[in-house]
């Protein structure tokens, strides 16, 4: 069985006609995102606290 060559965008621009990508530069994705890495920085802020008031 022979497969067709692939070539699977990281980000899609928005004048592309390709359908083959992981994101999109539109609203929903910058929000997305920027929602993501807060919620990692939040995170991360967390365990260096917990780790301060445990190792006391």
């Amino acid at each position: 069985m022979k497969q067709g060559t692939e070539k699977t965008k990281f980000v899609k621009e928005p004048e592309e006609k390709t359908e083959q990508y992981i994101l999109q530069k539109n609203k929903k994705t910058k929000l997305g995102a920027t929602i993501l890495v807060v919620f990692l920085i939040v995170l991360v802020i967390g365990i260096i606290i917990s780790n301060m008031f445990f190792s006391n």
